[in-house]
C-alpha cells in the first residue's frame, strides 16, 4: 500500500510538471508575439521550451513544496516577539 501512495504522489506531480510546462510555453508564446509582434518560429518554440521546462521542474520540485504561508507566520512572530 505505501508504494501505491508513493506512486500517485509521483503522478500527481508529473501531471502537475506536464500541465506546468505546457501552459509556461503557451504563456511565453503568447508574451513574445504580444510583445515583439515578431512571428513565432520553430526556432522561437524552441528556445521558449528550453527555457519553460527548467522554470516549470524548479516551480514543481522546489517552490510547490514549501509552505509560504508558515514561512511568512514564523517570520512575523518572530518580529512581533522582538518588539
Amino acid at each position: 500500500m505505501g508504494k501505491e501512495v508513493n506512486w500517485k504522489k509521483w503522478e500527481i506531480i508529473f501531471e502537475l510538471l506536464v500541465f506546468g510546462i505546457i501552459i509556461g510555453i503557451a504563456e511565453d508564446l503568447i508574451a513574445i508575439k504580444i510583445a515583439t509582434g515578431e512571428p513565432i518560429t520553430l526556432k522561437i518554440v524552441g528556445i521558449v521550451i528550453l527555457i519553460a521546462i527548467p522554470f516549470a521542474v524548479l516551480g514543481e520540485v522546489v517552490f510547490d513544496r514549501i509552505d509560504f504561508a508558515e514561512f511568512l507566520r514564523k517570520i512575523f512572530e518572530r518580529k512581533v516577539e522582538n518588539k
